[in-house]
């Protein structure tokens, strides 16, 4: 245990990192960094730092593994599965596909044209940007192992729920008839040579990084003004796990921004901080990922009103219903 403590401190949470930061900040700006200023400078310069070296790694290594994932794979293996089997398959195969919400549209309508149920379709919608290894290492790097398998377990569930009941629905005549045509692309997929996917992590790893950068700046200086400006009792009185109200307003508040995990994850260590209960911070996090308005809108072109209005219940409510739980069980988990 010791060994895996310290690794996992040195290596995810990087606690060197915090402390050469801490000394620059003291040294060349001359800031004591237990000062709201020169808290929320250390705050932002070690959490910009440790998220951009986790992201290149990960993003890299997933992608590695993605590369043995084309989407035409995907798809065949998908299609060997029925029921809830195959809705649990989604779910999983959401979780080694790091898409945000948006790109994971295109491969949903790959998937609706070629065949595949529709609850499967969206269980791998749901999961895919909610749930995936760079995030679940990134989740642990910042709070623990418990609190990141939980989320991954509960992100999966709720992928897996939330197909089914659209399986179950019989919606399919509410997905657009476009998205509904036969792929032209092949069965077959290229192997690819270790020269090969080395290039395309890398490529995976410049175009993340094109694509979070910002969100991840904001996310960070949002997550710095919480954590060393905004009063601990303000957020308590608004967020506290002790209101009822503070997991549906954590949701409802997370549905018009659009960031994925990477700028959520200082927002969310700043309020863990600040005493709000895990559900709820988790509350938000689900809905900035699974509910953004941006995604919601790609999705609109590809299924009609009654199809997008049960697919957004279905994600508001599990939301809510896990956010409640882990609020209950806070204390097994910190």
């Amino acid at each position: 245990m010791g060994i895996f403590k310290w690794l996992n401190d040195q290596l995810l949470r990087m606690e060197w990192l915090s402390y050469l930061v801490k000394v620059f900040v003291e040294s060349v700006f001359g800031l004591d960094t237990a000062t709201p200023l020169g808290g929320s400078i250390h705050f932002f310069i070690y959490d910009v730092i440790k998220i951009f070296i986790l992201l290149a790694v990960l993003i890299f290594l997933v992608s590695w593994i993605q590369s043995y994932f084309p989407p035409e794979r995907s798809r065949k293996i998908l299609g060997k599965f029925n029921g809830v089997t195959a809705n649990i398959v989604g779910a999983l195969l959401g979780t080694i596909t790091p898409f945000c919400s948006c790109s994971s549209i295109p491969l949903f309508i790959g998937f609706t044209s070629a065949g595949l149920p529709i609850g499967v379709t969206f269980s791998f919608l749901i999961s895919s940007p909610l749930v995936d290894l760079a995030s679940i290492i990134l989740l642990a790097s910042i709070f623990n192992w418990s609190i990141a398998l939980v989320y991954t377990g509960i992100g999966i569930v709720l992928a897996v729920i939330g197909g089914t009941i659209i399986s179950k629905s019989n919606m399919d005549q509410y997905v657009a008839d476009f998205a509904k045509k036969p792929s032209l692309h092949g069965g077959d997929f290229e192997t690819l040579s270790r020269r090969e996917r080395f290039q395309f992590s890398v490529d995976q790893v410049k175009d993340v990084f094109q694509r979070v950068w910002i969100y991840v700046l904001v996310g960070v200086g949002i997550g710095a003004g919480i954590h060393n400006w905004i009063p601990e009792s303000l957020i308590a009185s608004v967020l506290g796990s002790q209101n009822w109200w503070s997991v549906p307003v954590a949701t409802l508040l997370g549905g018009p921004m659009y960031a994925d995990i990477f700028g959520t994850l200082p927002i969310a260590e700043a309020l863990i901080n600040k005493g709000v209960g895990i559900g709820t911070v988790l509350a938000f996090m689900m809905s900035v990922t699974a509910l953004s308005i941006p995604s919601m809108i790609l999705l609109k072109k590809v299924v009609k009103i009654p199809l997008l209005l049960l697919f957004t219940m279905i994600v508001i409510i599990g939301i809510i219903i896990i956010g409640y739980t882990l609020n209950s069980i806070s204390h097994l988990l910190i």
